[in-house]
């Protein structure tokens, strides 16, 4: 029997369909490895906060294993690429309202400069109450 796909995709795309419909900011938070291509001066603490708005990047597409687009940092254009299982969450940057997604912990692996990326500890649990989210914004 085969495996079904993974819902995050859709689901990420969903929540960007969303914010971009309601005039909100749709944010990912990605938890940072070897295989995120991100600039590397923005990640604090093994992660990064992307604005993926259209107003923000250019070509960009939400697919089944990747996020790719073309942003700015610093003025500087850069290529991004985010696997879709390093995406920890999307949520609207007004309102903090959106969905956070398990990652999986995999052991450390060597990052294109050969030095050691260490996986941050496991996210807390997520809580019903209504408190705003722990996410950081990064610029």
């Amino acid at each position: 029997m085969k495996s079904l796909p993974s819902t995050r995709p859709y689901l990420i795309r969903a929540m960007h369909e969303w914010c971009m419909d309601h005039g909100f900011t749709p944010y990912v938070s990605v938890l940072v490895d070897a295989s995120v291509r991100v600039p590397k001066q923005f990640v604090q603490d093994g992660q990064i906060v992307l604005n993926i708005s259209t107003d923000a990047t250019g070509s960009l597409v939400i697919g089944n294993d990747f996020i790719d687009f073309k942003a700015r940092f610093g003025g500087v254009p850069q290529d991004i690429s985010v696997p879709i299982e390093r995406v920890q969450a999307i949520y609207a940057k007004e309102n903090g309202q959106g969905m956070a997604f398990p990652i999986e912990q995999l052991e450390a692996e060597p990052d294109s400069d050969g030095d050691n990326v260490v996986p941050p500890p496991d996210l807390p649990p997520s809580s019903s109450s209504k408190s705003k989210p722990a996410l950081r914004r990064i610029k």
